[in-house]
């Protein structure tokens, strides 16, 4: 299975990097793991909604260029469905029985993905009504997707 995450911003802290690094390294016993950083938009406060929307497009623009065609895209949003990690799991699973072995997670920044990105993913996740710094949003998402492979092949992890 080929899983990239395609997130906005570069990790700038040694310790998110050390823990991006620590489940990249735990994930290559289960798949092909691809993280792809874009920049993200420079902007001041107090934008407008419809300025906010452009700063959001161009960042799209930017992660749509990473996309590879066919594959199955999970946009992480906060208005999206939340599930448990076993559904997770099965979700994964159910992609690869299917044949869609290459999945990709996006992560906006910090105002979101922009509309197009919503509407072009295959799946909206939540994994909280709580928003969460992107960076952290990014260990959790490997930490997930590592859990999940456990759990499908019957492996113990902590709970």
């Amino acid at each position: 299975m080929r899983i990239t995450v395609a997130a906005v911003g570069k990790l700038k802290e040694k310790h998110w990097r050390d823990a991006i690094k620590e489940y990249s390294k735990r994930l290559g016993a289960y798949c092909r793991l691809e993280i792809c950083e874009v920049p993200d938009e420079g902007f001041a406060d107090g934008l407008s909604a419809a300025e906010e929307e452009k700063v959001k497009e161009r960042e799209w623009q930017r992660l749509s260029r990473s996309l590879r065609t066919g594959t199955y895209i999970v946009a992480l949003d906060v208005q999206g469905e939340q599930v448990a990690s076993e559904e997770l799991s099965a979700r994964l699973d159910k992609l690869a029985l299917g044949g869609q072995s290459d999945i990709t997670f996006l992560i906006g920044g910090t105002l979101g993905l922009a509309d197009q990105a919503l509407r072009q993913a295959n799946w909206r996740l939540s994994f909280s009504r709580m928003t969460f710094p992107h960076q952290l949003m990014r260990v959790i998402l490997l930490e997930q997707i590592y859990r999940a492979f456990k759990i499908s092949r019957g492996e113990p992890y902590h709970k």
